[in-house]
């Protein structure tokens, strides 16, 4: 666990760039910092292995004080990724890679070994291993980025904006084979970006962060979307944090019906479209056992006839969703997460604070209730 204490950086010329910050990063899961730009999150990261010093305050790692350790002997133990890879332009993949394991004073036997592992383990065919960075795709030397930091297989990794420098197709490609790895390897991660879709995305715990680095709200992606604290953090999330909230639920939930006779499908039933006058018509699938409520209401909206197809992993058509059934679901779905307007005197519950309620006992929220209104505001 990665626990901030008070933390505070503030530089010569009185510039406060993190303030009074309080928070923590549970072990073995994903904790996003977010905000606009000025409000501290990469400083608040670089904090963590004192490539910036803190001013006031206590970062802990597993309960010990980051000030006690050795830089260079706490950087070995973390891995560290970020923008453009920042690889060594004059050394191979391979070796680029094995950075942290010839540090440590590995041979170079194992540790090349080491590497091709992880080349592997990140997506990346072995014939890569030889080439220098300049060779590779944009996407292909941040695979090699996160590859290196997790060289010497540490339990901690800070993650500085690493996908932002990628196009849209690629950065969701990685998201995914991050979200992959971690299934795998949970790790304790701290990740910078001011993306909050990517944070909603990649996130177990997500923490909001205003200008002069003090935290507006800390917790878990769907609480943080239904319950945002203040005003601040909900325009922070956007108009649309409604249809976000729609990927927390799961799409088994979805009642289906058999499939008419109007949707065709191939021999092996998978869909070709809805028949029409004119020809095939437009169609949407989704997957009921790992698909979200929005892609199932996606599919629905790519339909010709607003009717959602719902296929098993191999494609084949296993029944549909009419626009009915989306409905109930929502239905149920958005009288959960109702809370009630604590202006409104006639409501159950009304002028309660409710605005910084947290998260509930599965999900909850880690924030100093002291930071919940910001003075500028």
């Amino acid at each position: 666990m990665i626990t901030f204490e008070g933390v505070t950086k503030r530089y010569a010329d009185g510039t406060v760039a993190v303030d009074d910050l309080s928070l923590e990063a549970p072990t073995g899961a994903i904790t996003v910092f977010v905000g606009p730009s000025g409000c501290g999150k990469t400083t608040s990261l670089r904090m963590i292995n004192r490539m910036i010093d803190a001013t006031g305050g206590r970062i802990l790692l597993d309960g010990q004080d980051v000030r006690e350790i050795d830089p260079p002997t706490l950087r070995r133990g973390i891995g560290y990724v970020i923008q453009q890879a920042g690889l060594f332009p004059h050394r191979k993949i391979v070796d680029n890679v094995a950075t942290v394991p010839y540090l440590l004073g590995w041979d170079r036997k194992r540790a090349r070994a080491r590497a091709m592992e992880l080349l592997e383990l990140v997506g990346l065919d072995s014939e890569l291993a030889g080439r220098y960075p300049f060779q590779l795709s944009g996407g292909q030397q941040q695979r090699v980025g996160v590859a290196r930091a997790l060289a010497a297989d540490p339990p901690v990794l800070l993650m500085d904006e690493p996908f932002s420098a990628v196009d849209p197709i690629v950065r969701a490609s990685l998201q995914d084979e991050l979200l992959r790895l971690q299934s795998d390897l949970q790790k304790t991660i701290v990740f910078v970006t001011h993306d909050i879709d990517e944070a909603i995305k990649l996130g177990d715990m997500v923490a909001v962060l205003r200008v002069g680095g003090r935290l507006a709200q800390m917790a878990g992606p769907a609480t943080l979307l239904s319950e945002p604290a203040d005003d601040f953090v909900r325009e922070f999330l956007g108009r649309d944090r409604g249809i976000r909230r729609l990927s927390f639920i799961p799409a088994k939930d979805v009642r289906l019906v058999t499939a008419p006779a109007d949707l065709v499908v191939d021999a092996s039933g998978r869909p070709l479209g809805w028949r029409g006058d004119g020809g095939l018509l437009p169609y949407g699938t989704f997957n009921p056992e790992r698909d979200s409520l929005r892609a199932a209401l996606d599919a629905a909206l790519l339909a010709a006839n607003g009717t959602a197809v719902a296929v098993d992993e191999d494609g084949r058509v296993i029944g549909v969703a009419p626009r009915e059934a989306l409905d109930e679901v929502l239905g149920q779905y958005a009288a959960r997460y109702t809370v009630p307007d604590p202006e409104d005197p006639y409501e159950e519950g009304g002028h309660q604070d409710t605005g910084h309620q947290g998260a509930g006992p599965e999900d909850p929220a880690h924030e100093d209730p002291a930071h919940g209104e910001d003075p500028h505001g």
